[in-house]
């Protein structure tokens, strides 16, 4: 029991949050609602008047990371001016720390989407991407290549994953990935498809 003071209005963050703090410990397979409950000091029956069962907890998991992630994308976005490379730079930073800090989180996150992507979760990655589009640079018109843009989007979030296992499997320090990051986006700015991506078809 970890004694954290909740009221009636806040019990669903605190499971949440100590849901999270599962995950960083033993992974998805240590989480269930009665270990839970415990842990915030309540009644093993209270977690189910917000979450039904152990997969709808998941679910709100998947959903409140994306919130979280996009959040942080947001903040690296108001605090790197204006210069395109340098803003996506400091997304790319966001991105991967997040997603080391929070492997297991991450995880769930895109089973989540890749389960249908639809529900809290869905919606939930949505903005995310919707974010990271914005971190792309300004549309000129709207008959840009959608198709290229999309996969421009899901090569960043792929290759900012791949250095964040890197890092989570020690196969690098987590000092080394700063160069692998910047390498990455500077490569990804200056290709053609992030041309295509920005130019209208």
């Amino acid at each position: 029991m970890t004694g954290r003071p909740f009221h009636h209005g806040n019990l669903r963050a605190v499971l949440l949050d100590e849901a999270v703090a599962v995950l960083r410990e033993s992974g998805v397979d240590g989480l269930s609602l009665r270990d839970l409950a415990r842990r915030a000091g309540v009644s093993h029956g209270a977690p189910r008047s917000h979450f039904v069962d152990r997969q709808a907890l998941l679910d709100a998991l998947a959903a409140s990371g994306f919130e979280r992630l996009t959040a942080a994308v947001r903040r690296a976005l108001g605090g790197s001016g204006a210069d395109l490379a340098a803003r996506f730079r400091a997304v790319a930073h966001a991105y991967v720390d997040f997603a080391i800090d929070d492997a297991a989180l991450m995880e769930l996150m895109f089973q989540a989407k890749a389960g249908g992507g639809v529900g809290p979760a869905g919606e939930s990655a949505a903005t995310l991407f919707t974010v990271l589009d914005g971190a792309m640079g300004p549309r000129p018109d709207d008959a840009v290549d959608e198709a290229s843009r999309t996969a421009f989007k899901m090569l960043f979030a792929a290759t900012m994953q791949g250095i964040a296992a890197l890092v989570a499997s020690r196969r690098i320090a987590r000092a080394d990935a700063d160069g692998l990051i910047d390498a990455a986006t500077e490569m990804m700015l200056a290709s053609d498809l992030r041309t295509r991506a920005v130019t209208a078809g």
